[in-house]
């Protein structure tokens, strides 16, 4: 019998990320009410010779958060566009100069690059911003949040992985940073 594998045949080699959306497996061996600890729950696992490639970390009821950064203004929204662009042109202008034959002119593509560059950054944070038309006056940063994030062993290992971290969380929090330093 021979057995064809490809990234398309759903079968998951240890230690190995499925490459399709694929729901975890494995038995919970804790539940955390933040990413910081299932983290810690991990690496005291790891810490004791505990197989982590058998662990998953899931997060469960998951949430998009998005907080607000602040107000957008013209002047905000065009020295943006500005330094974004000038970035841009900088960048350009300095691979251009590497390939200037011409000696010593190297300079020219540099501030030819910014030139041009803070001006096409500047029109587009314009017609940008403009094309809103005062729908979203307001910057913000998005995030992908978890209710909790529980973490599942596979079952070979799951009640060693669960007696080591019902240790760790008799542990005081402090004690655990320290062992580490």
């Amino acid at each position: 019998m021979v057995t064809v594998t490809s990234s398309f045949s759903g079968q998951n080699r240890p230690g190995v990320p499925p490459r399709l959306p694929t729901p975890p497996t494995g038995w919970p061996i804790g539940s955390y009410g933040t990413y910081e600890e299932a983290q810690r729950a991990v690496d005291f696992l790891a810490d004791d010779d505990f197989p982590v490639q058998e662990v998953t970390i899931v997060g469960v009821d998951l949430m998009l958060v998005e907080r607000v950064t602040g107000r957008l203004t013209w002047g905000r929204v065009l020295g943006t566009g500005a330094a974004s662009g000038a970035w841009f042109g900088l960048f350009v202008g300095v691979l251009l100069s590497l390939f200037n034959t011409t000696p010593g002119s190297s300079l020219g593509p540099i501030v030819a690059g910014l030139v041009v560059g803070i001006a096409f950054g500047l029109i587009f944070a314009a017609v940008g911003y403009g094309s809103a038309r005062g729908k979203r006056d307001f910057q913000s940063a998005s995030q992908l949040v978890a209710g909790r994030y529980d973490v599942l062993c596979q079952p070979r290992s799951a009640e060693r992985g669960r007696d080591l971290l019902a240790k760790l969380a008799m542990r005081p929090s402090d004690a655990g940073k320290a062992g580490k330093d």
